[in-house]
């Protein structure tokens, strides 16, 4: 992208988050994202979800530099240079999913995931659930731990971790996966298009009920998830050159 002149900065709350802010603040000062060409976040992966959602109304893209852990999402913290870092950054964009949970007094809940939307047991015993696709059941009873869709940008989060499949960042795909499947038994999942619409329904919701989650962050009791990307909502990320999701999507099957 062209070097761009008004930057604002976002920073999670733990210390090592907030002391980089005031550093980047004094270095280069810090406007409202309303009046920013770019975003610079500051914090873990999960700080960088949270900031692609609170400012997607902006259209404007994010960059992040990693004071978390892991740091998927983000690019290596420095002080120095970033303006030039920014104007050599390549953009990645990613659709997100959105989810529809209904619980059995008929009340909705909708939100949106980047990574991923999973249901989850919530009792003893194990979820059964069935799955459909675009209004078709391809599974009438899965009984399992649970189960979740992930998208490419997501695929290598909670959905590796329950041996899901790493997706190619510019697959038009999404998966299926499986956690911990009792019956059919081994059942890791399914890759679907991305343009499937998948509904999940909870048998024996009182005696086995699910919790349905969008990245960690929207939880609820239901009877009904629907899950569906959503191509109109555009997440534009910025990373340093041969750094960027494709990538690191690569570097992680082989490490």
């Amino acid at each position: 992208m062209r070097a761009p002149k008004r930057i604002a900065f976002l920073a999670s709350e733990t210390p090592i988050a907030r002391e980089a802010l005031g550093r980047m603040t004094a270095a280069y000062g810090n406007l409202p994202p309303v009046e920013a060409d770019v975003i610079v976040a500051l914090g873990g992966d999960g700080f960088m979800l949270q900031t692609l959602n609170a400012t997607r109304h902006l259209g404007i893209p994010v960059y992040g530099m990693n004071c978390g852990t892991i740091g998927f999402l983000m690019n290596e913290f420095a002080v120095e240079g970033l303006h030039d870092r920014l104007a050599a950054a390549e953009e990645t964009v990613i659709n997100p999913l959105r989810m529809r949970a209904t619980a059995a007094d008929g009340s909705v809940t909708e939100a949106l995931a980047i990574n991923e939307v999973s249901l989850l047991r919530a009792g003893p015993q194990a979820a059964k659930l069935r799955i459909s696709v675009d209004g078709r059941v391809r599974m009438e009873e899965l009984v399992c731990d649970g189960a979740l869709v992930a998208t490419p940008a997501g695929s290598t989060a909670y959905n590796y971790s329950a041996h899901g499949p790493i997706l190619p960042i510019g697959s038009d795909v999404l998966a299926l996966t499986a956690m911990s499947a009792f019956r059919p038994r081994r059942w890791r999942g399914a890759l679907l298009p991305k343009s499937a619409h998948v509904r999940f329904d909870v048998l024996e919701a009182d005696k086995r009920p699910v919790m349905a989650d969008a990245d960690s962050r929207s939880s609820t009791i239901a009877t009904t998830v629907e899950v569906e990307s959503v191509p109109e909502i555009r997440h534009r990320l910025l990373f340093d050159p041969g750094h960027g999701l494709e990538e690191r999507l690569i570097q992680e099957q082989f490490a």
